[in-house]
């Protein structure tokens, strides 16, 4: 167990053990509620990925531009399970 000290402000400083343990650091959230037997509970708050945050994820993947119809293929032999 780690014990916390409460500042005169009402804050608490985190350990660096909860933080990893929660994968936050530095700039990240974390919300908190009680729950029903009156513990705190802490989770990190994790933002919603955006499709703006995928673009270029598959680059590297991509050596030539391909057609449509190639394209097509690709897809079908996928779910056809032959890639």
């Amino acid at each position: 167990m780690t014990r916390l000290t409460i500042t005169a402000k009402g804050q608490v400083t985190l350990k660096k053990a909860i933080l990893e343990r929660l994968g936050a650091g530095p700039g990240d959230q974390v919300e908190a509620f009680v729950a029903a037997d009156g513990s705190v509970v802490l989770s990190p708050v994790r933002p919603a990925a955006s499709l703006a945050d995928a673009a270029g994820m598959l680059a590297r993947h991509v050596t030539r531009p391909v057609g449509v119809e190639e394209l097509n293929q690709a897809i079908a032999d996928g779910w056809a399970g032959r890639l």
